[in-house]
């Protein structure tokens, strides 16, 4: 491995641990109905444990609505039934062949529970691209050691390393400010 293969692993990772920050962003509720928030729910479809997605349709009714539209008839109520068990505290009802899932609004208390978990969100983001930026050093020692480098190549792809954690980090940080500004805002 050299020095180039060293950096691109590691923003490569890098960008991988923004994207997953990304996703798990989009699944903390802000008041407005997001499709993403019913991924992890999971239906009992014949005996088998699948998301919501593989046996119903899910969209948005309006900006504080989620329509869930099951394939098979007799579903609905299995569905609902999943919705309700949840962790999300929402509440579905099914009209006809569609559950409507309302979306509470937001206490000034509960939106600042949610700050708080994505500020946690955030901090573990950072502390993975750090553990990405403390492997990628220790390659470029083990090059050095190797004598496959000199040291003023080392310490300038150190330096690059650094610059990426930085530009990544700061990224994070915008994320994150955005996602609070957003649950915030009534």
């Amino acid at each position: 491995m050299n020095i180039a293969e060293i950096r691109k692993s590691a923003e490569q990772k890098m960008q991988k641990s923004v994207e997953t920050l990304k996703h798990d962003l989009a699944k903390v509720r802000t008041g407005r109905a997001h499709t993403g928030l019913l991924d992890h729910v999971l239906v009992d479809y014949y005996g088998s444990m699948v998301p919501i997605a593989q046996v119903a349709n899910v969209g948005l009714g309006d900006a504080r609505t989620i329509t869930v539209q099951p394939w098979e008839k007799k579903m609905a109520s299995v569905i609902e039934k999943a919705i309700r068990d949840s962790d999300l505290g929402l509440n579905p009802a099914t009209h006809g062949d569609v559950i409507r899932v309302p979306m509470p609004p937001l206490t000034e208390e509960r939106r600042r529970e949610l700050t708080k978990v994505v500020r946690h969100e955030g901090e573990t983001a950072k502390v993975a691209v750090r553990n990405l930026r403390r492997d990628a050093i220790a390659h470029l020692k083990d090059l050095l050691k190797k004598k496959e480098v000199s040291e003023d190549e080392e310490r300038r792809a150190q330096d690059e390393v650094q610059k990426l954690t930085d530009r990544f980090v700061a990224e994070i940080d915008k994320l994150i400010a955005e996602k609070e500004k957003e649950i915030m805002t009534v």
